[in-house]
């Protein structure tokens, strides 16, 4: 995990429209990187890592729900830097532990529960812990921070033919992945946000400006109106989505943000909102580890 991502692998899949036509569809595989540091976390941990051996930590504390692929992520990472780290959960720690929770766990993390109310990282509760251990090294939560986002300005590099792309689709959460993405396109390429968290229409103009915009000058549109339910809320008509496009494009997503992602790029697609001659990349962030938490049967992969 201390090492470079490696190459990232482009699936070329074809989806259908409502009209019957077939369009092509390239998805980056940032899910295929590592088998648990998945996805754009290998990207925002990786200079998280390297600053915390620089300033000789012993390990990572951090911040995550119950259900974190960050946290995940991290407990892996650090084990296997040989390195220690707490996580500060969101919320009571459910008893048993739920299969993310477990991993951490079994993976050296430990687990300190945070009340709702005083997680952040700026609450004074939450301070007095990262403060209570100066041994670590200091983690928002999602990696969110100027080395997660330095990570991510490399997830186009690791992309073969890269710059023949001219539309480039990402989740948004944290948005640091978005934010590193939007530096490294070409001024002929267009970022295209899909946050996964309901945004009200009068907080739409101040979440732009505090989890997206950059010094880049990078060309880029965020839609709204594909949150559905909310932040890691599922229902039927996305879980039958996720199910049809695995058996369609064989690439299976997740509920919390790369299922969002291909159906709003579906619907972005029948809507016709990109010009003509456009070639779409949408990247799979990964965090498949979440859709452990769903009933059985109710993907069929």
């Amino acid at each position: 995990m201390t090492t470079r991502a490696k190459e990232i692998r482009l699936d070329q899949v074809t989806w259908s429209l409502n009209s019957g036509q077939k369009t092509p569809l390239t998805v980056a595989r940032l899910d295929l990187l590592h088998p648990v540091v998945s996805g754009n976390k290998s990207f925002k941990l990786f200079y998280n890592l390297q600053q915390a051996i620089l300033e000789q930590k012993s390990g990572i504390i951090t911040m995550g729900g119950c259900f974190s692929n960050h946290l995940v992520a991290t407990a892996y990472a650090c084990k296997e830097a040989g390195m220690r780290s707490i996580g500060l959960i969101r919320g009571e720690l459910p008893n048993p532990l739920n299969h993310s929770l477990r991993f951490c766990s079994e993976n050296g993390m430990e687990l300190i529960p945070i009340d709702r109310k005083h997680f952040n990282q700026t609450d004074q509760l939450v301070l007095e812990k990262i403060q209570r251990h100066t041994d670590l090294y200091f983690v928002p939560e999602g990696g969110d921070n100027s080395y997660g986002e330095k990570g991510c300005t490399e997830i186009m590099q690791r992309i073969k033919g890269a710059d023949q792309f001219t539309h480039i689709v990402c989740a948004i959460g944290t948005g640091t992945t978005f934010r590193g993405l939007l530096q490294s396109l070409k001024k002929q390429q267009t970022g295209i946000g899909i946050p996964v968290l309901k945004i009200p229409v009068e907080e739409q103009d101040g979440f732009l400006r505090q989890h997206v915009k950059t010094h880049s000058n990078a060309s880029f549109q965020v839609y709204f109106n594909y949150a559905l339910n909310g932040y890691a809320k599922k229902d039927t008509t996305l879980l039958n989505f996720m199910n049809t496009f695995y058996k369609e494009t064989n690439i299976p997503t997740d509920f919390v943000y790369t299922g969002k992602v291909m159906h709003a790029v579906t619907h972005l697609l029948e809507t016709n909102p990109f010009p003509e001659n456009s070639n779409l990349l949408v990247l799979h962030t990964g965090g498949l580890q979440g859709n452990d938490s769903l009933p059985r049967g109710a993907l069929c992969y």
